[in-house]
């Protein structure tokens, strides 16, 4: 989002104003999940943890204030610092004790398991998205071409939907255009090429 500001103002109005996973987690805690236990939401400290730096600028964004002023996610801390804390207070992971999730954020689907890895958030939304577009369920839930570790992934999705300007059972053939970016070089050059409207896309993954 940084990036883009500074960089790529152009593109700002093609971002998704959906909060990310940590932010959404923070605003559930603070609303639904105080509720459910009955305390305030200033007595609830929200610590994320995460493998990515950017998160803590995220964090203090001032956007993501709540309207008392305080935060909806309070600290943020890089794998690499809770393992640094984790060694300065002698603590093995390997001798905790197993816990089942917490409710009531402990179940999920399968596609909320993907946005933890690259691509996932793309697949996640991949299968709602065509299951409501075509008005039938998935017979192949996995969408290989968008998942692994190259630094850019492409895929063209056909589908068959209803015509809604025909109506009646009529249907017409339909393409969705995505990519999934991962790595700061791939990512400025995928911005580049959309500033200079090289590439079309319908939805992109960074």
């Amino acid at each position: 989002i940084v990036m883009c500001e500074k960089l790529y103002p152009e593109l700002i109005p093609n971002l998704s104003s959906v909060k990310s996973p940590q932010q959404v987690a923070g605003a559930i805690i603070k609303t639904y999940f105080a509720q459910k236990v009955k305390r305030q939401p200033r007595d609830i400290f929200s610590c994320s943890v995460m493998p990515c730096t950017a998160k803590k600028d995220e964090q203090a964004r001032e956007a993501m204030r709540r309207p008392d002023g305080s935060w909806d996610v309070d600290c943020v801390l890089t794998t690499r610092e809770t393992a640094e804390v984790f060694k300065a207070f002698k603590i093995r992971w390997e001798d905790l004790p197993e816990e089942a999730p917490g409710d009531p954020l402990g179940e999920s689907t399968g596609a909320a398991a993907l946005f933890g890895v690259t691509g996932g958030v793309m697949e996640a939304a991949l299968r709602t998205a065509i299951e409501l577009r075509t008005k039938r369920r998935l017979d192949q839930i996995k969408f290989n071409d968008v998942r692994g570790l190259n630094g850019t992934k492409e895929s063209t999705i056909s589908m068959v939907v209803p015509d809604d300007q025909k109506g009646g059972s009529a249907t017409k053939m339909i393409e969705i255009k995505v990519v999934c970016v991962n790595g700061g070089k791939n990512l400025r050059e995928l911005c580049d090429k959309l500033v200079r409207k090289e590439v079309f896309y319908h939805f992109v993954e960074l």
